[in-house]
């Protein structure tokens, strides 16, 4: 479902930026997303996700244990999808042959490339609360071979209060084998700090959304809402109300148009075909082994 049902340019009520020292990057689009069960979509590729591409799909979730699958066995190429585990934790399948458990504080990195399928379900213990999100991928990368990486917590690097997702931060690096250009980082903060990220030159998409608490800049961002920053060379900086959780993506904008099937996105409607036909060939396997 497209975020045009729910997505607002209405800005939230204005914060003092010059009283309390914070950054003045100007915020150009925020939503609160749409809810969906347990899931809120916050970006999807028909919609947000083409402002802020290579960032093209975001979910918000939190999902108690029922002993069932998440979502099914599901297909996906011309991405990769990027699982942040912030509660909890999920079991995991995919056809590169990897299975396993991914806890709290972990990652699961999933290059679909041309084209590969997988599937989680919630562990039991505490819910799982998670963000999900889709990235394009470059021309060059999107029919390559599938690639799945599952990074637990104790590998993640930090720098100071930024656990490094993807890209670099300070001496913190990612493990994780993505395309350059991109930056996505998880932070905490407690009640009244303050953080202040420059994005690297030529990062013109710059994005941020809200797990827990409320963060204050030019405006108030509240739990469970996303906002776009004006493409401009200013500061983002923020300071936390309550103990606070949240996102950040800044990357070079991805060049191509978005090509859409109903799991992949491509740069090409050949692309889009190449892969889609490796979906459909998995498939046919899955089914033929009673796994679909």
């Amino acid at each position: 479902m497209s975020e045009s049902a729910t997505a607002t340019r209405l800005r939230a009520p204005a914060f003092d930026a010059a009283a309390t020292n914070v950054g003045n990057r100007r915020i150009v689009f925020r939503t609160a997303g749409h809810r969906q069960g347990p899931v809120t979509r916050l970006v999807s590729p028909s919609g947000v996700g083409d402002l802020i591409k290579p960032f093209v799909f975001l979910d918000h979730a939190e999902v108690a244990f029922t002993g069932r699958k998440l979502f099914g066995m599901h297909p996906h190429s011309g991405i990769a999808t990027l699982t942040t585990v912030l509660q909890g934790g999920f079991a995991y399948e995919d056809t590169t042959g990897k299975s396993g458990q991914v806890l709290q504080g972990g990652l699961e990195w999933m290059k679909a490339g041309n084209g590969v399928w997988h599937d989680g379900a919630p562990l039991q213990g505490d819910p799982l609360r998670a963000f999900q999100l889709w990235v394009a991928l470059p021309a060059a990368e999107e029919n390559a071979p599938p690639e799945s990486q599952y990074i637990p917590a104790d590998a993640v690097q930090e720098d100071g209060p930024v656990r490094v997702i993807l890209g670099q931060h300070g001496r913190a690096r990612s493990q994780i084998r993505a395309p350059e250009g991109i930056n996505y980082f998880h932070l905490r903060l407690k009640d009244g700090e303050r953080w202040r990220y420059t994005p690297p030159r030529g990062h013109n998409v710059e994005w941020l959304a809200v797990d827990k608490g409320r963060l204050h800049g030019c405006e108030v961002i509240g739990s469970g809402e996303l906002v776009v920053f004006d493409d401009s060379d200013d500061a983002i900086e923020v300071r936390a109300e309550g103990d606070t959780s949240f996102v950040i993506g800044s990357a070079v904008k991805h060049p191509h148009p978005l090509v859409l099937g109903y799991y992949s996105v491509h740069t090409s409607k050949d692309a889009l075909a190449q892969g889609e036909a490796e979906i459909s060939r998995i498939g046919q396997r899955l089914r033929a082994q009673g796994r679909l």
